[in-house]
C-alpha cells in the first residue's frame, strides 16, 4: 500500500492538482492532509475514485466548510486523528486499535502548530508514523520506534522553510518489516 502526504497547500490549486497528479502517477491508495486548505474549493480536488482521503484541520483552515467538503467524499480528523494502514486484507486505513490490525502500521496525524504535541505524539511510542505540517519545511526523522514525517509546503519566506513545494510518499508493505522508518518514505518536490 502507497500513501501520499501533503500539507499547507494554501488554496494554491496549481499545487494541489501537481499533487494530486503526483499521486496518481505513484498510484497511491490513500491521501492524508495534515492541514491548512484554507478554502473547501481547494479540498475537492483531492476526491479520486479508488483513493481514501483523511484529513486534519490546519491553523489557516477558518473556513468551518472545510470539514462537511472533506466528509462528502474523505474522513474528517478534526485537529488530530489516529490511523492504521496495511495488515488485514481490506488494505485501507481506519481508526487505530482495530482488533484484526495487529501487522498494521499506525499513524497519528496533526497539523504541527504546537511543537509540543508533535513531540508528544512521537515520544510516546505508540505510533509507527507521526504525519504533520505546519512548518513548510519538509523532514523525516526517526526517533525511539516512531518515524516523524513533515511533507513540506508550499515556499513561504520565512527561516527554515522549503524553497519549492514538496509533497511525500509512504510505502506501506503487508509486513511493516517491509516498510519501517524513513527508508520507507519519499519526498517529493513539484513544479508548480
Amino acid at each position: 500500500m502507497r500513501i501520499g502526504i501533503v500539507s499547507d497547500t494554501h488554496d494554491d490549486l496549481a499545487a494541489v492538482e501537481a499533487a494530486v497528479a503526483l499521486f496518481d502517477r505513484e498510484d497511491v491508495d490513500a491521501v492524508v492532509h495534515c492541514g491548512d486548505f484554507v478554502a473547501p474549493f481547494s479540498v475537492t480536488p483531492f476526491d479520486a475514485d479508488g483513493v481514501d482521503f483523511y484529513a486534519v484541520r490546519g491553523n489557516n483552515d477558518g473556513e468551518w466548510a472545510v470539514q462537511s467538503t472533506v466528509e462528502s467524499f474523505g474522513t474528517y480528523l478534526g485537529e488530530a486523528g489516529t490511523l492504521s494502514f496495511g495488515g488485514g486484507s481490506s488494505g485501507s486505513g481506519t481508526n487505530a486499535g482495530s482488533a484484526d490490525r495487529t501487522d498494521a502500521v499506525d499513524v497519528a496525524v496533526t497539523h504541527g502548530t504546537s511543537g509540543v504535541v508533535v513531540d508528544a505524539l512521537v515520544g510516546c511510542g505508540d505510533y509507527d508514523y507521526v504525519f504533520h505540517g505546519h512548518t513548510h519545511a519538509h523532514g523525516v526523522e526517526e526517533r525511539g520506534g516512531t518515524t516523524r514525517v513533515n511533507p513540506g509546503g508550499l515556499p513561504i519566506p520565512v527561516d527554515g522553510a522549503d524553497d519549492v513545494f514538496r509533497v511525500a510518499t509512504l510505502d506501506v508493505g503487508s509486513d511493516p518489516e517491509e516498510a519501517s522508518g524513513a527508508d520507507a518514505v519519499t519526498h517529493h518536490t513539484l513544479e508548480l
